[in-house]
């Protein structure tokens, strides 16, 4: 058996335990999966998706993560660099000049609270697929398919599957557009609030758990990530790339995640 099939093995589980059963998530996703071949917003959404098969082929990108190790690491490096922005990271463009060349938003509460601010963004957008009665699609913005069943998919037109986190979604698309080698900054992979993955709070006061308090600031809905997945997806990320002759190195600074191998920050624009 294949490393990626013994990894998908012990996702299968933690899947089903994290969303209640495997028979729920399947009534979720099969109506979204049909009108994703169906609807006018999917169409085009396929027709920009296929326009960006390889287009960064052989490159470089990095993926910045939302923890507060942004906040030691110094981000203007990147400002020529292709780059991944996830969810809220645009709460930083004011302050380092610049936005980043992608952007990536799947979680339903992020998208429902901040849909105007992402919709904003100057940058070419993936949104998932079924947060489009929540957001417009204009023309710098693409819809994923979510995918139920556990894997990394290669093929954007198919879908994605979530993994449990963002960063995961990144990962597909920096393979679907060709990157051989993929960064990850900011996946500090640690989390000071602490309970039951996927429960869902309503921020009391500051966020400790973000580059910025006011990321999910009083009041702000989320919920509580599921890092033991999102590892196992991790590897199979890992996997993916390796089979194909690619990499996904970790610069972040301080970060706890132990799957990818860890490279220093500043060395890579030395």
């Amino acid at each position: 058996m294949s490393r990626l099939k013994a990894t998908l093995r012990k996702v299968l589980p933690l899947t089903v335990r994290s969303n209640l059963s495997a028979a729920k998530r399947a009534i979720v996703y099969l109506p979204d999966v049909s009108a994703w071949y169906l609807s006018a917003e999917a169409r085009h959404s396929r027709e920009r998706l296929r326009a960006l098969k390889d287009k960064h082929l052989g490159k470089r990108c990095f993926i910045i993560g939302n923890g507060p190790s942004l906040r030691k690491t110094d981000l203007s490096l990147v400002k020529n660099e292709v780059t991944f922005g996830l969810n809220r990271i645009y709460l930083l463009f004011d302050e380092i000049g610049f936005a980043t060349t992608y952007h990536v938003a799947v979680n339903k509460l992020v998208i429902e609270q901040c849909a105007d601010e992402i919709a904003e963004l100057p940058c070419p957008k993936f949104i998932d697929w079924r947060a489009r009665n929540l957001i417009d699609l204009s023309s710098s913005m693409m819809f994923l398919c979510p995918r139920s069943s556990p894997g990394f998919y290669t093929d954007l037109v198919k879908g994605v599957w979530d993994g449990m986190t963002v960063t995961y979604v990144a990962m597909q698309i920096a393979y679907y557009l060709g990157f051989q080698k993929v960064v990850l900054i900011g996946l500090d992979h640690s989390y000071a609030t602490k309970g039951k993955p996927h429960t869902e709070l309503v921020s009391q006061g500051d966020d400790p758990n973000h580059f910025d308090t006011e990321y999910f600031g009083k009041g702000f809905r989320w919920q509580l990530p599921d890092l033991e997945a999102s590892e196992l997806a991790y590897r199979m990320a890992r996997e993916q790339f390796e089979r194909t002759g690619r990499e996904i190195v970790d610069a972040t600074i301080d970060g706890k995640l132990q799957v990818f191998r860890k490279i220093d920050y500043r060395e890579l624009f030395a």
